[in-house]
């Protein structure tokens, strides 16, 4: 099968989070597999990467802005006219539909309110082709800009829905958000997101050493994109409990993101909660860095308001980290009382939860045990096969509007 994977951000720009980490995997997976895979993105600046991050540019011109090609998968960085957050106004993508759309079979769109996606919906539509929408949890309208997204919705969202072969959600909460949307049920297909372990695995005490801190603290980590949505002032207000609660314990609690704008607001309210000294920023961190703050963590905690599944906590439990996430993450019910605990949104019970999993060294064991089970069963193996075979009832004239039998 000839793939076409439309995304607003893709490798190299992993600051964007967990997105472009998961079209990657898929694309190489299906790669992999032996089935051609196409990834049309928008170019975030690829020269200016290269230069930051003393990387070779290995991209090369196209007709189309830069195309790159790693691990068998084909990536056209279509130039980037205007943006605003991250969302991207791409000309060039009516260009390329109408060049370039009739050598693929289907497409897989990845995401709500840009403007890749709907393009290449229309020109699917216009060829009578197949295509797949996966919202990753954008579905709802929540946190902010509510009246664009409702917008968008209007103009482009549901139609491009409503054109599509299946809608993939990664979790059940995920479905039931979709379908309760007027997505048909019969169109919607849960395929969980994956995990890419690292090879080799760093040494466990080098975050600690890096960040100065002592082997003795009780490292508590929240490793995403520092905006409301993430929710990492409730898990601060949180830590804060805990520090009053366990005068004697030395805890550490370290924020590793790219800041969206709550930083300095974190900083503040730090010194207000007279937790100043035992709260870190880490910025950004890729690779063999994150994997060393995950294995350096003595808990993982993910309080977002609301996750499609829940990526970084995945990784933390593949690291071997217990996790504590909240009700609104579609993987709770994976980690649940096994490889972590779940807490309601609210600043007083995630520091109930985060005390007990800090000070009860029985249940940190059986957690610790427990990631090592589900760690089994994240990997990115079975999600791609579950693509295949969704791929090819899609392109199959017979298999269209039987999805729901694939998972």
């Amino acid at each position: 099968m000839r793939i076409l994977n439309v995304t607003e951000t893709y490798a190299p720009f992993l600051e964007f989070g967990g997105p472009p980490v998961k079209v990657r995997a898929l694309a190489e997976g299906l790669a992999r597999s032996g089935h051609p895979v196409t990834v049309l993105t928008a170019d975030w600046g690829l020269e200016k990467h290269a230069v930051a991050t003393a990387e070779k540019n290995r991209a090369e011109r196209s007709p189309f802005g830069w195309r790159r090609r790693e691990n068998g998968v084909e990536a056209i960085y279509l130039p980037t006219w205007l943006h605003y957050r991250q969302v991207s106004w791409n000309p060039a993508v009516q260009r390329y539909c109408r060049a370039r759309l009739e050598q693929f079979d289907v497409a897989h769109i990845f995401g709500l309110y840009d403007l890749l996606g709907p393009a290449v919906a229309a020109a699917c539509r216009n060829r009578a082709m197949p295509y797949v929408v996966e919202p990753i949890g954008m579905f709802l309208p929540i946190v902010r800009n509510l009246w664009l997204k409702r917008m968008y919705h209007r103009v482009w969202g549901t139609r491009m829905l409503e054109g599509a072969s299946a809608v993939v959600a990664t979790s059940e909460q995920e479905m039931e958000e979709l379908t309760a949307g007027g997505i048909a049920r019969a169109k919607v297909v849960m395929r969980r997101n994956g995990v890419e372990a690292p090879e080799s695995w760093p040494e466990r005490g080098l975050f600690r050493k890096k960040w100065g801190i002592p082997a003795e603290a009780r490292v508590v980590l929240f490793l995403g994109r520092l905006s409301s949505k993430k929710s990492p002032d409730l898990l601060l207000r949180a830590f804060a409990e805990v520090k009053k609660r366990r005068a004697g314990m030395p805890l550490r609690l370290v924020f590793a993101g790219p800041d969206l704008g709550l930083k300095a607001q974190l900083v503040e309210m730090a010194a207000e909660l007279d937790a100043s000294q035992e709260v870190q920023f880490a910025g950004p961190l890729f690779g063999q860095d994150k994997w060393a703050a995950y294995r350096d963590a003595d808990v993982f905690v993910l309080p977002s308001q609301h996750e499609n599944f829940g990526n970084t906590a995945a990784e933390a439990v593949a690291s071997g980290t217990p996790v504590i996430v909240t009700e609104q993450c579609g993987i709770a019910p994976l980690l649940a009382n096994q490889a972590g605990m779940v807490a309601r949104h609210e600043a007083h019970h995630v520091a109930e939860v985060l005390s007990r999993v800090l000070t009860d060294e029985e249940l940190r064991r059986h957690l610790e045990a427990g990631c090592a089970k589900v760690k089994r069963n994240l990997g990115w193996g079975e999600p791609v096969h579950q693509m295949e075979r969704l791929y090819a009832r899609c392109i199959s004239p017979k298999g269209q509007g039987e999805t729901e039998e694939l998972v």
